[in-house]
């Protein structure tokens, strides 16, 4: 990154924000006020009318339920600035608004007659009152309400009860009384729960029935103007939504635009403009300004090179967080989504996405193992990456996909198996159901595929997942060799494989932190800092080989003879040297208390052999389930045990409903243990060997534009 200074007169200061953002390559500093003389500018002056336009078209598009899922058509932003300039925003929201407001009276309209028309559902039961009845008396109180209980037996002085009353529903009363006598019936009518109603006020003699008749019939004329008003809404949406989408993209491009004076510096005559620009990219940053703007815009470049921490620390805050453009491939990319789950690179930093996206997948795959699991794993991915444009999603199907690839090759490859079954059997000295490695074992035959589908592969796919055996083409049949690592048989293999794995990765891991001091702070600072962790890793590593080679090669005596010995002394020179450096550098009781946590970072890789013998655990379980008590077998009259799925028709469909339904268990499992424990290793073990985080993204001033286009070749820029 290169540092630029941007000064030029303030009456061009529109156009010059204008250029600034057809380079697509200059990111802006904050200015900040101080005792330099200058201040922060003020925005351009038709920011404050494109602001309060955008107000008003995402306020229409809320009405008009236009989201970012509604699917328009692309528009020019020629056609889109000449129709705001024409004033059409206002005209669309005088159009919207008017149906809307006629809409939201009509509904209050409803909400109103429903509540007259609950009143009238209970006094059309009174056939011997009217309506007018209810009002207009200077000597008698009218007192209606509902009851749970019957009013008709009530004493009351000087009155007339009228009332109808359900056991089930409840009843209303209505109670003619003097006013005197009105604190009377009040105290009788609380025995019976009533709760008074307010009656609408009627001049007119009609009765409650056919008032509840004509009122119903208002409100379904006015749902009839509501659902017309739905419609007219849907017609503009469908007129209007284009246009919307894309005067909301220009307008937010517009107020961005005119925002950017806010962020630099201003004089009474020019303006300042401190940026960064990708160092290949100074000279033609320097001659488009100069020939858009001419002699009313001077550059000059600061910095035009790389600087260390130390000349970054010398310099203003506001200078110092070097922006940090992530220059990945097109796959690579996609997981810098993982990394910004931490944090951004710093400058001068090793981006970990590349490593991230050569490992977690590689991780992913190797305790999956399965090709049945794999399958799935792919196309769910594929899917994912072909569809979906969240990145939260993005990143799962990214794991799915090419972990599922990696599944795939292992399963095939490495474990030879399917859904937990190898695919070539061997010869097994058994008669009934057994546990037999990692198979299970029936008549004397391992359930297998070629075992279930009862037919041999062909030779080369024999020959390509089995490492030894031979192949007799006149029966033929295969018989011998190792049908792939079994997952719950070559255990010790699983667990080596899985430290030399961690050894190599966290090696990867500590060679990238001294890259970054050296590129920091120098090679001398990168020896001090980081050499005793080489040093003590190795030596770590060396100290267990010499300690297990003498453990379980022979007795333990023998760690001082031969190779034991010869690592053995390596291991301490190199622990020695280790920790006389993490003392000078750390302190010497925190460089002895380093050395065990070295051996924690790399059995923390055997949770690799871990999952993956966990699901072939439950894989073989569920086979043993489904198989052994669920799918029938039967001997042939030469004694061959052979696999006869017709035997019992329901029990074959529970067999199949049993077996899709149990893989899908450990599939998802697959996913949720395989893919958090890869993500872990990165994050946990590797990153924290060399990563720190807490840059600056880059962001360049740029029209960000997916709804709008150009139909001309323009840049609104009047060149000199």
């Amino acid at each position: 990154m290169s540092r630029i200074v941007i000064v030029g007169t303030k009456t061009r200061l529109e156009d010059a924000v204008n250029a600034l953002y057809c380079e697509k390559a200059i990111h802006v500093i904050d200015h900040t006020t101080g005792d330099d003389g200058l201040s922060i500018g003020t925005s351009l002056e038709k920011t404050s009318k494109a602001s309060e336009r955008l107000l008003k078209v995402r306020a229409l598009e809320k009405e008009l339920g236009i989201n970012k899922h509604t699917t328009t058509a692309d528009i020019s932003v020629e056609d889109v600035q000449s129709r705001i300039n024409a004033g059409d925003v206002e005209g669309v929201e005088d159009e919207v608004l008017k149906t809307v407001d006629a809409r939201n009276d009509l509904t209050q309209k409803i909400t109103e007659l429903n509540s007259k028309q609950k009143i009238l559902e209970l006094l059309k039961n009174l056939n011997d009152i009217t309506l007018d009845q209810y009002s207009g008396y200077k000597s008698i109180a009218v007192l209606a309400g509902t009851v749970t209980g019957d009013a008709s037996s009530l004493k009351i002085d000087d009155a007339e009860i009228f009332s109808s009353y359900d056991k089930k529903t409840g009843g209303v009363a209505v109670v003619f009384v003097k006013k005197e006598n009105r604190d009377q019936a009040y105290a009788a009518l609380a025995g019976i729960g009533f709760v008074e109603l307010h009656i609408p006020v009627y001049t007119t003699k009609v009765a409650a029935a056919d008032e509840y008749q004509r009122i119903a019939a208002e409100i379904e004329a006015a749902a009839a103007e509501i659902e017309l008003c739905d419609k007219a809404l849907e017609e503009m949406k469908e007129r209007y939504k284009s246009f919307l989408k894309g005067s909301d993209e220009e307008l937010s491009i517009a107020v961005e635009k005119g925002s950017v004076p806010l962020r630099i510096a201003v004089s009474e005559y020019s303006y300042i403009i401190d940026a960064w620009v990708p160092t290949k990219k100074v000279d033609s940053v320097k001659a488009n300004l100069e020939q858009k703007l001419g002699d009313d815009v001077y550059v000059e470049f600061e910095e035009t090179r790389g600087r260390n921490l130390e000349e970054s620390e010398a310099q203003e805050p506001r200078f110092q967080n070097v922006p940090v453009k992530q220059n990945n491939g097109r796959i690579v990319c996609e997981y810098e989504y993982a990394t910004s789950l931490v944090s951004v690179p710093k400058y001068q930093e090793i981006d970990p996405t590349f490593l991230i996206a050569i490992f977690l997948p590689l991780f992913f795959g190797f305790m999956v193992g399965d090709m049945g699991y794999a399958i799935p794993f792919i196309i769910l991915g594929a899917y994912g990456l072909k569809k979906t444009k969240h990145p939260d999603w993005r990143a799962i199907a990214l794991v799915l996909f090419f972990g599922g690839i990696w599944a795939f090759i292992f399963g095939l490859f490495f474990y030879g198996e399917m859904l937990g079954m190898h695919f070539v059997g061997g010869e097994y000295e058994a008669g009934v159901w057994e546990w037999h490695h990692d198979h299970v074992a029936v008549g004397g035959t391992s359930v297998t595929w070629d075992w279930i589908f009862g037919a041999k592969f062909p030779e080369w796919f024999n020959h390509m997942i089995c490492s030894a055996g031979t192949w007799d083409s006149a029966t033929g049949t295969w018989t011998g060799g190792e049908t792939g690592i079994g997952k719950l048989v070559n255990v010790a293999l699983l667990l080596k494989l899985s430290v030399y794995v961690g050894i190599v990765h966290l090696f990867i891991g500590i060679l990238c932190g001294v890259y970054n001091i050296v590129k920091q702070h120098g090679g001398k600072a990168a020896f001090m800092e980081k050499g005793g962790l080489v040093f003590t890793f190795f030596g770590m590593i060396l100290f267990c080989l010499a300690l297990t080679q003498a453990m379980f090669g022979g007795e333990i005596g023998d760690i001082a003879k031969g190779t034991p010995l010869i690592l053995l002394v390596v291991a301490i020179v190199c622990l020695v040297v280790g920790i006389a450096l993490n003392a000078k550098a750390e302190g010497g009781m925190q460089a002895i208390m380093g050395i065990p946590e070295v051996i924690g970072w790399i059995l923390s890789y055997t949770r690799l052999a871990a999952i993956t013998m966990s699901k072939a655990g439950m894989a073989l379980a569920f086979n043993y389930i489904v198989f052994g008590m669920i799918i029938a077998t039967r001997t042939t009259a030469g004694g061959e045990v052979v696999f006869d799925p017709f035997a019992n028709v329901i029990m074959l469909v529970v067999g199949i409903f049993l077996f899709c339904f149990l893989h899908l268990v450990v599939w998802t499992l697959g996913i949720l243990s395989a893919g958090l424990h890869a993500l872990r290793l990165q994050f946990v073990e590797l990153m924290m060997r060399f990563y720190e985080g807490g840059g600056e993204s880059f962001a360049p001033l740029q029209e960000v534009r997916t709804k709008t286009f150009f139909s001309k070749n323009t840049n609104n820029i009047k060149e000199v």
